[in-house]
């Protein structure tokens, strides 16, 4: 559990192949909130400069609200460096951009995302979920809920959503795998001439999705739909920007929901009382939902890099350091949440930080509760007897997505005993 500093290691992707380590965070929380983190090479991947691990709340809030102090341009947002090569790449994309420059591709962006464009797709994704639940019915007995619901339910609803058309939905899933699921034994690296794992988000890995952008753009400027890539193709986005927004949807919007789905139900089945309190109408769905988002966060970490000399409780932090922010372990934070480690589907206020903070709130948080809420009254509807684990899940080997890649449950009838 301990580096050789004595402190807490939670920057191996491997630990987290099963499950969030909730001892070493609150042993971090309560003795080194800021607290450094070896890189060491592995799984292929080089050692790296270490990092500052930040696992308190109040302190995660503080650093992503401050892009002053706490750059998401300097050596972007993940925690690996990347190439210094491919910096002026990466930070086309808004993800990567600190404000000014970041505030006006989010204002010309989010005119895409309007609250009726997204209900619209409300009753798309509820028709969806019951199709999707009802084969998994179909099938009998123990189901992948993974394989047979939840992937295909992120994944089609993203699409929709962007205007893509059916043929070329499985682009998306493979493009996804690649960046998202890089540091996962089961998806072998792209290897360069050195034998050297090459990143995912590396201009060579994405040329073939930008190219597919252009193309996707340029049909909707001659055949506009109500989605969002027609409204993107015509805006003012450079070509650059539009190629790095259809990438930061294509990966963050599937994946977002990708990651909860599944880890709201894994939820669900391991509390069975609690899933009765929800079967039975007792709590609030838009409220459970928020809970099981605190404790499934779909994203783990973020980092980024400290613009100027400063301190974070108690620390003093370098100008050039790089800066982890913890979501998992901020929303397990006894300062903030009573009893955290209990599920309690009426929690309220819930000031979880699933979604960040600050001026890169995740700005398709109000698209991703909407399937969610969704998913979960569509489940409830489908299988009122509940559901209850089947066998263990497997998660995604990696410290940034909090991804399951197998679920198996059964799904009961209503006179069906529990087991």
């Amino acid at each position: 559990m301990l580096e050789s500093s004595g402190v807490p290691d939670v920057f191996d992707p491997r630990i987290y192949a099963t499950g969030i380590p909730h001892d070493r965070f609150r042993a971090l929380r309560d003795r080194a909130p800021v607290a450094w983190q070896e890189e060491a090479g592995v799984l292929g991947w080089p050692a790296g400069s270490g990092f500052w691990a930040v696992t308190r709340h109040a302190d995660v809030v503080r650093v992503l609200k401050d892009s002053r102090a706490y750059s998401s341009c300097l050596g972007a947002t993940q925690i690996r460096d990347p190439d210094p090569a491919d910096l002026p790449f990466i930070r086309r994309m808004m993800l990567n951009q600190d404000p000014p420059e970041h505030g006006r591709v989010r204002r010309l962006v989010s005119r895409a995302f309007t609250p009726g464009r997204i209900e619209r797709f409300g009753a798309t994704a509820r028709e969806r979920a019951r199709q999707l639940l009802a084969g998994a019915i179909d099938a009998g007995g123990d189901v992948d809920l993974v394989r047979a619901v939840t992937d295909d339910y992120a994944l089609l609803n993203l699409t929709d959503l962007l205007g893509v058309p059916p043929s070329d939905r499985g682009l998306l899933h493979t493009w996804t795998e690649r960046v998202i699921a890089y540091q996962d034994p089961d998806e072998p690296p792209v290897l360069d001439a050195e034998g050297r794992p090459v990143n995912p988000r590396s201009p060579a890995m994405l040329a073939e999705m930008f190219g597919y952008a252009q193309e996707l753009a340029a049909h909707k400027r001659e055949h506009p739909a109500d989605d969002v890539m027609s409204v993107l193709a015509i805006s003012e986005l450079a070509d650059a920007e539009l190629e790095m927004f259809f990438f930061l949807l294509t990966v963050a919007g599937n994946d977002t929901v990708r990651s909860a789905a599944p880890g709201g139900l894994l939820a669900l089945a391991e509390h069975p009382d609690e899933q009765r309190r929800l079967w039975s109408g007792e709590v609030d769905i838009d409220t459970a939902v928020d809970e099981l988002l605190r404790v499934h966060p779909p994203v783990l970490s973020f980092r980024r890099t400290a613009a100027i000399d400063t301190e974070l409780a108690g620390q003093s932090i370098r100008r050039g350091d790089k800066v982890v922010v913890f979501h998992a372990s901020a929303n397990h934070d006894e300062r903030v949440f009573p009893d955290p480690h209990r599920l309690d589907l009426g929690r309220t206020p819930n000031p979880h930080v699933s979604f960040g903070d600050g001026p890169h709130v995740c700005l398709g948080a109000h698209f991703a509760r909407l399937q969610l809420r969704v998913l979960h009254e569509e489940v409830r509807r489908a299988c009122p007897g509940g559901l209850e684990l089947a066998g263990p899940p497997r998660r995604l080997v990696s410290n940034f997505i909090n991804g399951i890649k197998s679920l198996p449950v059964r799904l009961r009838e209503p006179s069906a005993p529990r087991a």
